[in-house]
C-alpha cells in the first residue's frame, strides 16, 4: 500500500485522533528517513483540502472536523457562498452570512466550520412559518475559520479620499471592503495617482474584519472608466499581456514570411484547386479555409484546410512555451491579446487570399446528397482563391444572379456595419464558380447539420451581440450577430474534421486533448423544469436526450425563447479539455478534439503536433517536422487541466471586458438627445421593481418601482407579475417591453431602466 493510502487509512479509522507528524511517524511504524515522504504527502492532502491541520500542528480529515474547505463567492449585500472541494462530503455550496465570513475576500480559498442543526446562527435563517407547516433549516450554513489561501495579492480600484485619509474602491463590487492606502503624494510612482485615478493596490496582511484592509499602491493605470485605464485594469486583475517576452519577439521576427521549395516537399499541391475562407468582417487572421473538388458527377471532395502553425513554432522553442502558458488568444472589446505573436497569427500562418500557406487537411468525400463515404489527411499547401466575410458569403448563397451578387443587396438584420463588397475584381466566370461552389458546400453542410440535430445534437445557438469602439477606444456601437447559413456552413465543416481527427487519433491510441462536455445534472434539470414551468413550458424528464431536444425546438416559437435558451445553457455543465474521450453531450459525439484553430487554441496545436506522429506513422505520409511522441498520457493530462484554466481566465475576461464597455455603452447614451429604445424581457419581480434583460445585448437591469408613477404597483401573490391597483395595468414576467436607459452606476456595475414616458401615464 502506498503512503499516502496508509496515511488517509490511518486518519479515517474509528480510533484515530488527531496526531502530529511525529506521532504519525510511531503509527505508521515510519523511520526519520521517510519525514520528507510524509511531509510530501502532507502537503498534498493539505493543499485538495482533504486534510486540515487543527489545534495547532495535529493532523486529520477535513469532514471530521465539522470543517469544510473551499472556494468563497460573495454577493454584493456581503453575504456568500462557499463551494466545497476536495473529499468533502458536503456536496451543496454552504451559505455564509456577512458577519460570519471573517477577513475573506472574493475568491479565496477558505475553511469553514459548519453549523449544527440548532445552532442559533441556522435558526434565525429558518424560514418563516406559516399555519401547521414544519420547521426546515434552509440549506448547509457555516463560519469562515480560516483563509487558506488568498485569490489575490493585488486589488485594481478606484482612489478616493476622505477629509483624514485615502482609501482604494475595488472595482469587483463583490469585494466590499475599501482598501487603506497611505498618501500616493508620498510614492515613488510617475505620474503620481489623483482622486479619481484606477490603481493597482499590493494588499497587507488582513487579521481583523472590524478593520479595513490596508495596502500600498503599485501602479497607476490612469485616470478611471477611460478606455485605456480599463484596458489596464482587466489585463491585471486576468495577469494577461499585451507584450511578448523580448525573446519570443525574435524568434518570430527570424522566421521567414514566405515559403521555401524545402518546405514544399511532402505535401500535397493543392493551389490550383478552387479554395476559400470566410470569416467575421472585421477578422484579422484565417486559420481555415475550404476546398470545393469535383470527382465525378456523384461524389465530391470537400477539403478542410487548417493553417500549420506546428511548422513554425516548435516544440520547446520559448514562442511554444509562451503559447502554452497563455494556453488562448483572448478576445477583449476592441482588443485582442494573441496567444502568437503577429508575425505568426496576422502573418505566415494567416491563410491570406492570393499566397502560399502550409496547412493541415481534412478531406472528406460526400455524395451529392451530403452523405459521408471517404476521410483523409494530409500535409498540404494551398493559395485561397477569395477572402469572403459572413456577410458576403450569405448574399452570395441567396442571390441567383451574377448582377445581385456583385450589389450584395443583403436583409436589413445583415447590413448593419457592412462596408464594401470587393467582388467587382473577379470575372464573371470566377464569380459563376464561387456561387457554384458556395451553393453545394451549403447543400453537403445543410444535410451534416440536419443529420447531426437528428440523432441528438442539442441545437443551443444564441444571436451574439458585438460592441464595436470608435478611434479613441469608446464603445460606439452594438451590432447583432446572425448564426445565419453562412456561419453554419463553416461549422459543420470544422465540427466534422474535429470528430473526424479525434475518432483517427483515438483508433490509433494516441494520446490526445479531447474537448469533453459531461452530462448535466439531474438537479440542475429538475430547477430547469421548474423553470420552464413557470413560462408555460411543459417538459417531462430532461434526463431523456429526446424530451431535451423536443423541449428546446418548442423553446423556438416561444415569445421568450431568448431568456429560456440561457437558462437552458445555464443548466449545462461547462466543456473542457480531458485527455480521455469522454464524449459530448451537446454535440452528442463520442469523439471530439480541438483541431481547427491552431493561431489561437493551444489544445489545437498539441493536437497538431499528435496529428503529424499520426500521419508518418498510420497514414503513411512523408514525415516533415516534428512528432507526437513526446505527448505520454501523463503530460496530455497536465496540459488539459492547465489549458481548461486558462480558457475559463479568458472567458471571465472576456465577460468582464463586455460588461465594462456596456456600461460604457449605456453611459453615453445617457448623454445622447435622442434616446434609443431598446427591447427588453422581465425576467423577475420585486416589490421595488422589476428585473429586466435586453435582448440584443444580453445586458441585466433593473426598472425601479419609483419609475412606474401613473399608478401604484403591487406584487400578485404568484410572483409573476405587478399589477397597478387602479388602472390594472399588468406587467409579467417573460412579457417584452421597451425601455430607455435611466441611470448608470459604474462602481456597482449597474444599469437602471425607465419606461418611455408615454408609456408611463394615463
Amino acid at each position: 500500500m502506498k503512503l499516502r493510502e496508509r496515511l488517509i487509512s490511518l486518519m479515517q479509522s474509528e480510533q484515530y485522533v488527531p496526531m502530529d507528524k511525529k506521532e504519525i511517524l510511531s503509527n505508521l511504524d515510519l523511520s526519520k528517513k521517510d519525514s520528507r515522504k510524509l511531509d510530501y504527502e502532507l502537503r498534498l492532502l493539505l493543499s485538495s483540502g482533504d486534510v486540515i491541520r487543527i489545534k495547532g500542528d495535529r493532523f486529520c480529515m477535513t469532514r471530521d472536523a465539522d470543517l469544510v474547505t473551499g472556494k468563497i463567492l460573495f454577493r454584493q449585500t456581503g453575504s456568500a457562498m462557499v463551494i466545497p472541494g476536495g473529499a468533502s462530503n458536503e456536496k451543496q455550496p454552504i451559505k455564509i452570512d456577512a458577519e460570519d465570513t471573517s477577513v475573506a475576500m472574493h475568491g479565496d480559498e477558505v475553511v469553514v466550520r459548519l453549523y449544527d442543526e440548532f445552532h442559533k446562527p441556522r435558526e434565525r435563517r429558518r424560514k418563516r412559518r406559516r399555519p401547521g407547516e414544519k420547521i426546515e433549516p434552509d440549506g448547509p450554513f457555516g463560519r469562515v475559520i480560516r483563509i487558506k489561501e488568498r485569490a489575490r495579492t493585488t486589488i485594481v480600484g478606484n482612489l478616493q479620499k476622505t477629509r483624514f485619509f485615502y482609501y482604494v474602491v475595488p472595482d469587483d463590487p463583490r469585494i466590499i471592503n475599501d482598501i487603506y492606502v497611505p498618501d500616493p503624494k508620498k510614492s515613488d510612482l510617475q505620474p503620481k495617482p489623483k482622486i479619481g485615478c484606477k490603481v493597482v493596490v499590493k494588499l497587507h496582511e488582513w487579521e481583523q474584519k472590524h478593520v479595513n484592509p490596508e495596502g500600498e499602491i503599485i501602479e497607476n493605470l490612469g485616470k478611471t472608466h477611460e478606455p485605456q485605464a480599463e484596458l489596464m485594469a482587466i489585463l491585471h486583475k486576468y495577469d494577461l499581456d499585451l507584450k511578448f517576452p523580448q525573446a519570443v519577439v525574435s524568434e518570430a521576427k527570424a522566421i521567414n514570411q514566405n515559403i521555401s521549395k524545402e518546405q514544399l516537399k511532402g505535401r500535397l499541391d493543392l493551389r490550383d484547386v478552387f479554395t476559400i475562407t470566410i470569416d467575421p468582417d472585421d477578422a484579422k487572421d484565417f486559420d481555415d479555409a475550404l476546398s470545393v473538388q469535383r470527382l465525378d458527377s456523384k461524389l465530391i471532395k470537400v477539403g478542410i484546410h487548417i493553417a500549420d502553425v506546428g511548422t513554425y513554432v516548435k516544440h520547446g522553442t520559448q514562442m511554444d512555451k509562451e503559447a502554452q502558458a497563455r494556453g488562448n488568444s483572448t478576445y477583449l472589446v476592441g482588443t485582442v491579446i494573441p496567444m502568437l505573436p503577429h508575425e505568426l497569427s496576422n502573418g505566415i500562418c494567416s491563410l491570406k487570399e492570393g499566397v502560399d500557406r502550409l496547412v493541415k487537411s481534412v478531406f472528406i468525400t460526400f455524395t451529392r446528397g451530403g452523405k459521408a463515404k471517404d476521410f483523409e489527411f494530409y500535409n498540404s499547401v494551398i493559395k485561397s482563391d477569395k477572402r469572403l466575410t459572413y456577410k458576403q458569403a450569405y448574399g452570395i448563397m441567396r442571390c441567383e444572379q451574377l448582377q445581385e451578387i456583385r450589389e450584395l443587396k443583403l436583409p436589413p438584420a445583415h447590413q448593419t456595419g457592412f462596408t464594401g463588397r470587393a467582388l467587382n475584381e473577379l470575372s464573371d466566370a470566377k464569380l459563376d464558380e464561387l456561387r457554384e461552389n458556395l451553393k453545394q458546400l451549403w447543400v453537403i453542410a445543410a444535410k451534416l447539420r440536419s443529420d447531426r440535430m437528428r440523432k441528438g445534437s442539442l441545437d443551443l445557438d444564441m444571436p451574439e451581440t458585438k460592441i464595436f469602439v470608435d478611434e479613441n477606444g469608446y464603445a460606439d456601437r452594438l451590432e447583432k450577430i446572425i448564426n445565419d447559413e453562412s456561419h453554419q456552413l463553416i461549422e459543420e465543416f470544422m465540427l466534422a474534421a474535429n470528430e473526424a481527427v479525434a475518432k483517427a487519433l483515438n483508433t490509433a491510441g494516441l494520446p490526445c486533448i479531447y474537448r469533453s462536455h459531461d452530462d448535466p445534472e439531474e438537479e440542475r434539470l429538475e430547477e430547469l423544469k421548474e423553470f420552464l414551468g413557470t413560462f408555460g413550458v411543459e417538459a417531462k424528464n430532461l434526463l431523456e436526450r429526446k424530451e431535451m431536444m423536443r423541449v428546446i425546438k418548442a423553446l423556438e416559437a416561444h415569445p421568450q425563447a431568448h431568456l429560456l435558451k440561457t437558462q437552458v445553457l445555464r443548466s449545462l455543465k461547462k466543456a473542457a479539455y480531458t485527455s480521455s474521450a469522454d464524449g459530448h453531450y451537446g454535440l452528442y459525439k463520442r469523439f471530439y478534439c480541438h483541431f481547427t484553430s491552431p493561431i489561437r487554441r493551444y489544445a489545437d496545436l498539441v493536437v497538431h503536433r499528435v496529428f503529424e506522429f499520426y500521419l508518418v506513422k498510420f497514414a503513411g505520409r512523408e514525415p516533415l517536422h516534428g512528432d507526437g511522441s513526446r505527448y505520454y498520457a501523463s503530460r496530455i493530462a497536465s496540459l488539459a487541466e492547465h489549458l481548461s484554466r486558462t480558457e475559463v481566465n479568458s472567458i471571465e475576461a472576456e465577460r468582464e471586458s463586455v460588461k465594462v464597455k456596456l456600461l460604457e455603452f449605456f453611459e453615453r447614451e445617457l448623454e445622447k438627445k435622442a434616446k434609443t429604445q431598446f427591447t427588453a424581457v422581465i425576467t423577475e419581480v420585486r416589490n421595488h421593481g422589476m428585473f429586466v434583460e435586453l435582448t440584443e445585448s444580453g445586458a441585466f437591469g433593473m426598472i425601479h418601482i419609483s419609475t412606474l408613477t401613473d399608478d401604484l404597483y403591487r406584487v400578485e401573490a404568484d410572483g409573476s407579475s405587478i399589477v397597478g391597483r387602479k388602472n390594472h395595468r399588468q406587467f409579467r414576467v417573460g412579457q417584452k417591453i421597451n425601455v430607455l436607459v435611466h441611470r448608470v452606476d459604474r462602481f456597482k456595475r449597474q444599469v437602471d431602466f425607465r419606461l418611455p414616458l408615454g408609456k408611463n401615464r394615463k
